[in-house]
């Protein structure tokens, strides 16, 4: 009788950590792809930003920031909510078997996106000449309106379709037309363009027409993964369901405040101070937003297993996925934000000099962004869990400091009062979803492992320093950044594998290598 017990007790931690490895296995594979990708494109991106920063200069970089928070205003209604609705509602119809709704939502919702930026786009035309000249002072903006506008309808179309790829499952051929085929095409348009004389304007050409291309490689990815019974002309046109638009609904609201938390310190540098500064604090606000890549990767696929494991009422496993992945997440972002603190200058400076005085920038985003990344998912955890009131109300809260924050210290401080504004509203916002999170799921993403990178965390810090002071060196900023970041990671990594990692981290690398062995034809050892 006693045994019986005890082997049912030893099947459940059987299957348990079979689950675990599997979804981590899962997890891995799809954010391994997503994350080559971002890599890919922030590889070119990186060279492209400094081609941009010192043949346009900041004057005109400023502009196109400027630019885009308009239809970054207006990109917050012209979705229509229906990009998130897709990740959800693509899936749920697929499944089953509910063509006509999955009809209705891939092309009836298409048509009403293009409708609904067709009458923006005159508005941003029409009120956009007025912004630019009486809010932002700056009436050069205003010739570019037609481009930003092509810009804005491209832009939500491929975002559309881009989010039903993610409904569909499919995140390889997302990240490959977006970051493989986008990305590349979209830099060799714009440097013949900028190199025929056409600057600003050739840069904005350039996205139009990349734009265009990936959103018709798009469509056509769309309709091939389409049920037959769902595909376009395949039904007869009917409006998204009620629950579609409802949820919807609840995504703009969201879509608010997130544009308010990440776009106000631009607004409001646009209004008090010049389009100089703007493009000087975009750079640096461009290169601070690699910090969480990561995060980003690996949320790109845990999203919907939250919701999965939720659904299925197993906590347990949440919560261990949860813990494992935050560490492997701050384990991974580290030496990356280390080198971004201690070389802010210098790497600022390879943007020319002109761009140099953005350093501050770097490591007060840097720092906020670290935080963001030492609280995991918390966001998702509560959007997909059903507890998206409690993500608005922090948000809402969390917008109006973001705004009185910009107002008090931009005035007087400038860039420096926009990045603070900025850090101060990611630190709080992040703390309290982790909050939240321990209040609504009860489950934390810390345990006594996280004290396992405390001494792999010094060594990499004091050999990074040593690199910093030895940088002149290298002879170029830009060789000695790519030596210091090896060697961080390196240094790091070797310390972790030595005194940092628990079991479950054992089992996260074996699942990785397993699946790296599978994709080389290597052979896998039965487990």
């Amino acid at each position: 009788m006693s045994a019986a017990p005890i082997r049912e007790a030893a099947e459940s931690e059987r299957n348990g950590t079979q689950q675990f490895r599997s979804q981590v296995g899962h997890i891995s594979r799809h954010s391994g792809i997503f994350f080559a990708g971002t890599i890919f494109t922030m590889s070119l991106g990186y060279g492209f930003k400094i081609y941009l920063a010192r043949t346009l200069g900041p004057e005109n970089l400023g502009l196109y920031a400027l630019g885009m928070t308009l239809i970054g205003l207006i990109g917050i209604f012209n979705t229509l909510g229906l990009p998130q609705s897709a990740v959800r509602f693509v899936a749920a119809y697929r499944a089953a078997g509910r063509f006509a709704e999955l009809h209705s939502l891939l092309w009836r919702g298409a048509g009403l996106l293009v409708l609904a930026n067709v009458l923006l786009a005159a508005a941003l035309l029409v009120f956009g000449r007025v912004i630019a000249i009486r809010f932002y002072h700056a009436p050069a903006l205003v010739p570019y309106l037609p481009l930003f506008a092509l810009l804005m309808l491209f832009g939500v179309l491929s975002a559309f379709y881009g989010k039903v790829l993610a409904g569909f499952r499919d995140l390889r051929l997302r990240t490959i037309l977006n970051n493989f085929v986008g990305s590349p095409l979209n830099i060799v348009i714009a440097v013949a363009l900028i190199s025929a004389g056409l600057g600003l304007r050739g840069f904005l050409l350039a996205q139009v027409l990349s734009g265009g291309i990936v959103c018709a490689l798009l469509v056509g990815a769309v309709r091939r993964l389409t049920p037959p019974e769902a595909r376009f002309l395949a039904q007869r046109g009917s409006a998204p369901k009620k629950e579609v638009w409802a949820f919807s609904a609840s995504m703009l609201g969201i879509g608010l405040l997130e544009f308010i938390m990440t776009q106000v310190d631009k607004i409001a540098l646009g209004f008090y101070r010049t389009p100089r500064e703007v493009g000087i604090y975009s750079v640096a606000a461009a290169l601070v937003v690699y910090v969480p890549l990561v995060l980003s990767s690996v949320n790109q696929i845990f999203a919907p297993t939250i919701a999965d494991l939720h659904a299925r009422g197993e906590p347990t496993l949440l919560a261990r996925l949860f813990q494992s992945l935050t560490k492997w997440i701050i384990g991974l972002t580290l030496p990356l934000a280390v080198v971004i603190v201690v070389f802010s200058r210098p790497l600022m400076r390879i943007f020319g000099h002109d761009f140099e005085g953005g350093w501050p920038i770097l490591v007060i985003g840097t720092l906020g962004q670290l935080v963001n990344c030492g609280v995991g998912s918390v966001g998702y955890l509560l959007l997909m869990s059903g507890h998206e009131k409690r993500l608005i109300k922090v948000q809402v809260a969390m917008a109006g400091v973001m705004i009185a924050a910009s107002v008090a210290l931009i005035p007087h401080w400038g860039i420096i009062g926009a990045a603070v504004a900025a850090a101060i509203t990611n630190v709080g916002m992040n703390m309290w979803n982790l909050l939240e999170v321990r209040k609504a799921l009860g489950i934390s993403p810390y345990n006594r492992g996280y004290y396992r990178l405390i001494v792999p965390l010094f060594c990499m810090i004091a050999a990074t320093v040593v690199l910093r002071m030895s940088a002149s060196r290298f002879h170029h900023d830009w060789l000695s950044l790519a030596v210091t970041l090896i060697v961080a990671y390196i240094v790091f990594g070797g310390a972790t594998v030595m005194v940092g990692l628990d079991a479950d981290d054992r089992m996260i690398i074996s699942a990785v290598w397993a699946r790296v062995r599978e994709r080389t034809g290597s052979p896998v050892a039965a487990q």
